[in-house]
């Protein structure tokens, strides 16, 4: 194969992962976030220093109880192939995290960077070791009761039963 296109496929695969995670923490869905860790991973995010399967369920039930949602969204990622099976990548990601609780929802927004190395086992890239670099943050109440726009139309996202596994064609007893 083309050494050109070789690349460019280790490159989606590497972004592909990261994608995979962003949705699988604000899915809430461990399965999804463990598949995107090496079993001997290390993920530093700065409350939680360790295993990267073990951060998964960890995360995944820390989100759970404190927050009715959150968003990640990736936004620029640069990735240097040091070899055809180790490289490093840094993404940096925009998160908005809505805490539970009563009254109007407190808002945690985030801009972040991501210091990855993927390495590849069996022909597959996954997280060998994450560092999270958290470059600002900002927390606010947030009103919904004045909207841009009606908001009653729109499919609600959900930890389960999102409408990303119908989507897909996934059930809950399928994931």
């Amino acid at each position: 194969m083309n050494e050109d296109l070789k690349n460019l496929l280790d490159k989606q695969a590497i972004t592909d992962v990261i994608h995979r995670y962003c949705r699988g923490v604000d899915r809430c869905d461990v399965e999804i976030l463990k598949s995107v860790y090496h079993s001997d991973s290390y993920d530093d995010h700065g409350y939680w220093k360790g295993n990267g399967q073990e951060f998964a369920t960890f995360v995944a039930g820390r989100l759970t109880e404190s927050n009715s949602a959150t968003t990640h969204s990736v936004t620029n990622t640069l990735i240097d192939l040091l070899d055809h099976e180790t490289a490093r990548a840094e993404s940096q990601v925009m998160v908005t995290l809505i805490r539970k609780g009563d009254g109007p929802p407190t808002v945690d927004l985030m801009g972040a960077r991501y210091l990855d190395v993927f390495t590849r086992n069996q022909d597959v890239w996954r997280i060998a070791e994450r560092t999270v670099v958290l470059d600002w943050h900002k927390c606010e109440q947030w009103e919904e009761s004045n909207p841009p726009m009606a908001l009653d139309g729109f499919k609600r996202g959900a930890r389960s039963n999102d409408p990303l596994y119908n989507f897909l064609g996934l059930t809950e007893s399928s994931r």
